[in-house]
């Protein structure tokens, strides 16, 4: 695989080790485990005892629910690699996205309650099995729980980077808590307008907390840096998913990121979209068909026109 640009050639050491050394680690562990008690860990703020096992919107208690857990080969080429990125999928969602192509994860929960040694367990049998990286899915809601198991993997030789692949529907405390722990943030941006994000998503907030959180991210690890073998090391990948008929907002968004994070940001625009989860021809019918090859070019224009030059062009070469 060959490198892209920004290649970064000094040897890899994952940020956590350093926290993890001075004794930080452990104070941001008690600090997430307190905000569980009277639950502000995403921007929904239910104020529940999650400690007690009580929970809300993300139907999450004490202990993170993991899906499942294994090399993923279907994310982007950087943190993919040869062998994988190291995915464990948390179940539940903060948000409600009717059309969520993981329904069954994020609607249903499938999945068991893991505690932190069995967390750390699964960040090490990853590690063992040659992944990249350790791609937490959908940790808006478990960033407390993520920091737990954390010291018990480094422990016992967890080395690789970690990825927060997030919807951006995050608090600040939770980002700033995971500040010197995530190397690689991959927030996706979804909608740009709050009524869009109302209907489709139950959370009218969803733009503003999606702003601020992408802007703490790349304050915390700035642009998408590689190593000489093309592996994403450490920074921001910001995804954005084509919706139908435009509703997502893809311009605003686009000129947003330019704008705010800098033409330099690492762009995956992306084409995947089709009928899912709660979408219906009765229900939702506006978004009850697959993109078209015009929609996905007219986002790809926007973006270049916006100035953004780091795509990523995979689609592109599906097809669309």
């Amino acid at each position: 695989m060959a490198a892209p640009a920004r290649a970064q050639r000094t040897k890899f050491e994952p940020a956590y080790l350093r926290l993890h050394e001075s004794g930080e680690l452990e104070r941001r562990v008690e600090r997430a485990l307190a905000l569980l008690e009277d639950c502000t860990v995403c921007p929904r703020d239910c104020h529940v005892n999650r400690l007690a096992d009580k929970f809300a919107v993300c139907k999450t208690g004490r202990y993170a629910v993991v899906s499942s857990c294994f090399p993923h080969f279907g994310e982007e080429d950087c943190l993919r690699g040869w062998s994988g990125s190291g995915t464990i999928f948390f179940s539940w969602c903060n948000l409600r996205c009717v059309f969520c192509q993981n329904y069954d994860i994020s609607w249903q929960g499938g999945g068991r309650a893991t505690k932190p040694a069995e967390l750390a367990a699964l960040m090490l049998a990853l590690q063992e099995r040659g992944c990249h990286n350790i791609n937490f899915v959908t940790p808006e809601h478990v960033v407390p729980q993520i920091l737990e198991a954390l010291p018990l993997a480094i422990a016992r030789g967890l080395r690789l980077p970690l990825v927060y692949n997030t919807s951006a529907y995050d608090s600040l405390d939770s980002i700033e808590l995971m500040d010197g722990v995530v190397d690689i943030y991959m927030p996706d941006f979804k909608f740009w307008d709050p009524e869009m994000a109302r209907h489709y998503a139950k959370a009218p907030n969803y733009p503003e907390a999606a702003r601020r959180a992408i802007k703490a991210m790349h304050r915390q690890v700035g642009p998408l840096v590689f190593d000489e073998n093309g592996l994403a090391r450490r920074g921001v990948l910001l995804r954005h998913l084509v919706m139908p008929g435009g509703i997502a907002g893809t311009r605003e968004i686009m000129e947003w990121i330019a704008r705010e994070l800098g033409p330099d940001t690492y762009v995956n625009v992306m084409a995947q979209y089709y009928p899912a989860g709660k979408v219906s021809a009765k229900e939702y019918v506006e978004i009850s068909r697959p993109i078209t090859s015009a929609e996905y070019r007219e986002a790809v224009e926007n973006a270049r026109a916006a100035g953004l030059g780091r795509l990523d062009s995979r689609s592109a070469r599906h097809g669309l």
